[in-house]
């Protein structure tokens, strides 16, 4: 090379696109920063909506990552529950322009796409521009292989809609997915409005168009899905899990005064003795119901720190003393906490990856969709949790009697069925940390993956 003449740079530029959703963002986050942590000459672009870039702006994130926005999809994408349908179509239809116009004014060009799967329109992008597609799966292997293999439901005569009648019945012909009752699938969402099934099933019929498949997950706790998902696609699939904050934990907090109220308090509590109560970010209740577990968890006499969204004042007047209630909170870090006992969860797939990694068992509470497989996952496949709800997927009110009981039952550290309970939660606690460790299957697989779209780029 003479004198004078510069040597191009080539950065290796990765756009990532989250669907705009709390739990969607925060697993391509934390994979974005996994990634950015193992190459930080990489170059990272973040595509959030405008409300989504408002929530996370300030967000502590890497040099390498940086937010870029594109129009809101609905005028209040944050009160999404109250017109699910309508917000669902929008992110169908209205972002794939809005993404191509901030990818023609991109000055770096981009080396690979990673998409949230339910994002479909990404792979057209991608087709057009010949540019590599990795599709994120931010739930579960069984949740994937449920909806890959739909067509066997017909075909053996079940409907998964039909909980009401045949909720009993159990299926075990999905390839990879253990025994399950009708109950225990996905269904509840679909039974008024069966039409919203199409796109979940479309996303994942389409995921054979992108080059790579990536799961939040880690392989060694659901093998056999992973193994039955595996043997249907002819490109890399790489379990990449769990796609959580767990590189945050051991950063200094430099956090507002709420958050070391809030971690002030644990550390005042005894070992094991608070019950961690978060119902999701998204979907609740019902009022009754909701009325009879702060009187059950009450009448339990157990510790709790509650996650309470909206009105916090009323809640705070029943937990009283034993409590605390908080409208937020940086939920690993006090999962991991040594005060905490067990976590009461609505199974959603990010808090379900949480609690294994800080090695709890679970109470579980799904509303709908996949927190309801993973209910089952939890309670009867890694057995680390009970049931609240006795029939999945039922709009029965459990009374405040039960909940009492169970919450006793549950927190009970020197029973024997409170050690075992505990005793397989830090079993699969292992296995989750060694697949993040250094050479551990995870490691691994995000070292496959950055070298995959970085072949050729320095």
């Amino acid at each position: 090379m003479g004198t004078g003449e510069v040597e191009p740079i080539t950065v290796c530029h990765v756009v990532a696109l989250p669907s705009p959703g709390r739990g969607h963002i925060n697993p391509m986050m934390n994979l974005c920063k996994l990634l950015s942590s193992k190459n930080p000459q990489l170059l990272i672009t973040f595509v959030v909506t405008e409300e989504w870039h408002g929530l996370i702006e300030s967000d502590p994130k890497p040099d390498n990552i940086q937010l870029a926005t594109i129009p809101n999809v609905l005028p209040s994408e944050h009160g999404r529950a109250n017109h699910f349908a309508a917000f669902v179509e929008a992110v169908w239809t209205k972002l794939e322009a809005p993404v191509e116009q901030l990818l023609d004014g991109l000055e770096q060009p981009v080396t690979a796409i990673v998409a949230d799967t339910f994002l479909v329109w990404a792979l057209r992008i991608g087709i057009r521009r010949n540019i590599p597609v990795a599709s994120l799966w931010t739930q579960s292997p069984t949740m994937f292989s449920l909806l890959h293999h739909f067509e066997l439901f017909k075909e053996n005569g079940h409907s998964p809609l039909d909980v009401s009648e045949h909720g009993d019945e159990i299926i075990e012909y999905i390839p990879g997915v253990s025994a399950t009752c009708i109950a225990d699938l996905p269904a509840k969402f679909f039974v008024d409005d069966p039409k919203a099934l199409q796109k979940p099933l479309e996303a994942v019929s389409q995921v054979v168009e992108a080059q790579y498949l990536l799961f939040s997950s880690v392989y060694e706790l659901d093998p056999q899905a992973f193994e039955a998902i595996k043997a249907k696609f002819a490109f890399a699939i790489y379990p990449i899990g769990p796609s959580i904050p767990h590189f945050e934990l051991s950063k200094t907090l430099t956090t507002n005064q709420n958050d070391i109220d809030y971690l002030h308090w644990l550390d005042s509590q005894p070992k094991k003795s608070v019950l961690y109560i978060s119902m999701g970010s998204f979907l609740s209740v019902s009022k009754s119901q909701m009325d009879e577990i702060v009187a059950g968890v009450k009448s339990s006499g157990v510790r709790v720190f509650w996650v309470a969204r909206g009105d916090t004042c009323e809640l705070r007047d029943f937990v009283g003393d034993l409590g605390l209630v908080v409208p937020w909170c940086d939920q690993l870090r006090v999962l991991c906490h040594d005060s905490i006992g067990g976590f009461w969860s609505h199974c959603g797939w990010n808090s379900t990856l949480e609690a294994v990694y800080a090695g709890l068992p679970i109470l579980t509470f799904p509303i709908l969709w996949d927190q309801i497989p993973n209910g089952k996952q939890i309670v009867e496949d890694w057995r680390i949790g009970y049931r609240v709800k006795k029939k999945a997927g039922v709009e029965l009110v459990v009374s405040s009697e039960e909940i009492a009981e169970l919450v006793k039952k549950f927190m009970d550290v020197e029973s024997e069925e409170g050690k075992d309970l505990r005793e397989r939660a830090k079993q699969l606690q292992e296995i989750c940390r060694g697949a993040i460790a250094k050479g551990g299957s995870s490691d691994r697989n995000l070292d496959a993956f950055l070298k995959d779209i970085s072949q050729g780029h320095n």
